[in-house]
């Protein structure tokens, strides 16, 4: 699998790109700045090139930028994303006096990502933090939701090279909502009991 990770120089996308360097896939690292995707992609192992480019001859594209910053990066690149699939991992939260709360928009952060793209766009990883994965395998399960088969197959794919557990298939995209809203449970549980909490599903 060839796979482009936007946000490849933050601390969740280089995490993200290290592990599924290491797992044999082939990576390319993008960037607002050439210059740092290409130092970033030469400390793991991958490309790094501008975000247009590294989106080109790729099988998935993850849209790992910050969740301020994702729709005006996916507008901006509609173009240069086609139809290719793109996987959704950011959570649209708000901070108020030390909580984490989810957004009050009705629609995910993923959903209103699809409505800027022509490809699909399926939404995962959202239990998955960022300091675990620069470490290694995250513990626990992952989860990824989506309208498009082909495009929900891929991700899991990539989901399972990340965890000690399953990559679950956990529906159609509107599922979303409730994945991107559970980071804010899990922030606030790190928070309180100063852990890394991860998800694991039970009885299946």
């Amino acid at each position: 699998m060839r796979v482009a990770v936007l946000g490849g120089t933050g601390a969740f996308g280089s995490a993200l790109a290290r592990r599924l360097v290491e797992a044999g896939i082939d990576v390319t690292i993008g960037s607002r700045d050439a210059e740092r995707a290409t130092a970033t992609a030469a400390e793991l192992g991958a490309r790094g090139l501008a975000n247009a480019d590294a989106v080109h001859d790729v099988d998935l594209i993850v849209l790992s930028v910050d969740a301020t910053a994702a729709l005006a990066t996916a507008a901006e690149l509609a173009d240069a994303l086609g139809e290719t699939p793109v996987l959704s991992v950011a959570s649209e939260l708000r901070v108020e006096k030390g909580s984490a709360f989810p957004t009050d928009d009705q629609l995910s952060l993923a959903e209103r990502t699809q409505q800027l793209l022509r490809g699909p766009v399926v939404a995962g990883l959202h239990s998955l933090a960022a300091s675990s994965l620069a470490e290694g395998k995250t513990e626990g399960d992952a989860f990824v939701c989506g309208d498009d088969e082909s495009a929900k197959a891929a991700a899991l794919d990539l989901a399972a090279t990340l965890v000690t557990g399953r990559a679950l298939d956990a529906g159609p995209l509107a599922s979303a909502r409730a994945l991107e809203a559970m980071t804010a449970v899990i922030v606030n549980l790190n928070r309180r009991y100063r852990g890394h909490a991860g998800l694991q599903i039970v009885g299946l």
